[in-house]
């Protein structure tokens, strides 16, 4: 069924008492300036911690020890953040998310200076689980704070920014982490974070100003526990499935069966829960639930780009480790495009639909052309291909957000925010956890065919240090360069239907008309979108139809 979107009306404006322009939240230009860029900062920080450690754990390892425990550094903050999503987001729904938002960087900040003095590894993972937590937090507010101060009309220019930071850091974070270790100390990879992190909360405080919430609902304890297990078990199943532990041990298939029980009985709590931390009413809105799967699918292929393109570069190229990180820049700048093109027209335009559509689209013709490289590829077919796949990115990325929170009631702004980063993060863990599968097994696979006395050599040990390889005899390295080109070909050729599927998902979004207002609703009638402001109503009931076309 086609939903045909009325134009929606430009956006009133009122003035100050010193004659300056507010917009529909009461702001002026320069506070909501302010208020963003304390909010970019801290998306920044959140989402650059997650890569920025990577190419320091060499030198960690050296320093600190803890050889087995390496996995944890990276596993440990992951884990936390997508845990904490949900939380905070419900958290401040029910009591507000500006001292919310505070306690979240200053968790963040702490988890960093603790991280910047660990003096052996189990202190190095506490401090990250803490940071994790308070960067769950900035991602499930940053976004939902910027759309109670900015109406959905006006969020389009905004909101691409702050997916342009997460872009940009998990490009840059590679880079930024090797130019620390080696010019500095890896202690710098997470110090850093404190005076930015204390900048972003100093804008907050002085410059936020949010409605102060007043509430008699309690939050849902057992939801909360119940999401937090199923969430660890589910995350540690994708992240050593295939690494730590065989697929089919008896602890990968008991961390799967406990995270599936406890996932079900979070939804059995969630339907008797007076008010659930994560509402299923809310995937009763057939935007909401396709936003969340068009999240969850691309964020497959963008983790896949993020993952395996630098390693291409560092062993296949024969780049450094901080040299590869700068040869993601295309991917940065196609997303940068992407999001500015479609946040300054869905401002001007009032329609979203057809930016995640067009977007995908970009996405998948990307994904193709890497689908095809091999050692032999020119550099500017691979920037031409990270280009577009970044547009793509960027393209759905800023808008099908906005388009989720466009149609929820305003009482449900940050589940239904958090649900999006929730799904996008899911959807990275466990596509690379099949994909990672999938790698492992074509090395092996190649590794004995390719290369000159392979049963001597360890590739998992191998592969972890692109110097090691140029290290080698001509033959072997030649062989173990092959190996890696031909599996992550591979790797990239496995995310072309994921990839498709995005589209036609995309094909689904129904649209309606973005509300010029920020607290505008429908009164409650499940999350259409209607402008309370303007009377118009979002379309007929909420449903998704599973046949694809429109």
């Amino acid at each position: 069924m086609k939903h045909a979107a009325a134009e929606a009306p430009e956006p009133t404006s009122a003035t100050s008492a010193t004659g300056e322009v507010l917009n529909s939240a009461g702001l002026t230009h320069r506070q909501v300036l302010l208020c963003f860029t304390g909010l970019l900062t801290g998306m920044f920080l959140a989402s650059l911690d997650s890569t920025i450690v990577n190419t320091a754990l060499p030198t960690i390892v050296g320093d600190l020890g803890g050889l087995s425990k390496i996995s944890w550094v990276s596993s440990g903050y992951l884990l936390t953040s997508t845990a904490a999503t949900p939380l905070f987001g419900k958290i401040g729904d029910l009591y507000g998310r500006k001292k919310l938002f505070v306690v979240s960087v200053v968790l963040f900040i702490i988890g960093s200076l603790l991280s910047g003095i660990a003096q052996t590894m189990t202190q190095l993972i506490g401090a990250r689980a803490v940071q994790g937590l308070g960067g769950g937090g900035i991602f499930a507010l940053s976004m939902a704070i910027m759309a109670e101060i900015v109406s959905p009309r006006e969020r389009g220019r905004y909101q691409g920014y702050l997916v342009g930071s997460f872009a940009l850091s998990s490009v840059a974070g590679p880079a930024i982490g090797g130019l620390f270790t080696d010019h500095l100390s890896w202690r710098w990879a997470f110090l850093c974070n404190v005076p930015l992190g204390i900048g972003a909360v100093v804008l907050i405080v002085a410059v936020l100003r949010l409605p102060v919430h007043t509430t008699e609902a309690k939050v849902d304890y057992i939801g909360a526990a119940l999401v937090v297990g199923a969430v660890s078990l589910l995350v540690l199943t994708g992240l050593w499935g295939g690494r730590e532990y065989a697929w089919g041990s008896p602890t990968i298939l008991a961390m799967a069966a406990g995270g599936i029980a406890l996932t079900a009985l979070f939804v059995v709590q969630e339907r008797r829960a007076a008010d659930p931390l994560l509402p299923l009413r809310i995937f009763r809105n057939d935007i909401v639930t396709v936003t969340s799967i068009v999240m969850a699918l691309l964020g497959i292929v963008m983790f896949a780009a993020f993952l395996y393109l630098p390693l291409f570069f560092q062993v296949v190229d024969g780049a450094t480790a901080t040299r590869s990180g700068f040869l993601m820049i295309p991917l940065m700048v196609g997303v940068m495009i992407g999001s500015f093109v479609a946040g300054r027209l869905l401002s001007r335009l009032g329609r979203y639909r057809i930016f995640p559509i067009v977007g995908s689209l970009f996405a998948l013709v990307g994904t193709v052309i890497l689908a095809t490289i091999d050692r032999d590829t020119p550099r500017a077919v691979i920037f031409t291909a990270m280009i577009l796949l970044g547009i793509g990115i960027g393209l759905v990325f800023s808008i099908v957000v906005i388009a989720s929170q466009n149609a929820c009631d305003y009482r449900d702004l940050g589940v239904v925010t958090s649900a999006g980063n929730f799904f996008r993060s899911l959807g990275g863990v466990f596509g690379l956890a099949g994909l990672g599968a999938l790698f492992n097994d074509r090395v092996a696979h190649y590794f004995v065919r390719l290369v000159p006395g392979a049963s001597s050599l360890d590739p998992d040990d191998l592969f972890t240090s692109p110097e090691r390889i140029r290290a080698l005899d001509p033959a072997v390295r030649e062989g173990a360069i092959e190996t890696l080109s031909r599996s992550i070909h591979l790797v990239f050729v496995a995310t072309v239907p994921v990839a498709i599927i995005t589209v036609l998902v995309a094909l689904k979004l129904r649209e309606i008309p973005l509300r010029s207002t920020v607290h505008g609703g429908n009164g409650g009638n499940g999350g259409n979108g209607g402008d309370g402001a303007t009377g118009t109503d979002g379309g007929a009931a909420d449903h998704l139809d599973i046949s694809f076309g429109h």
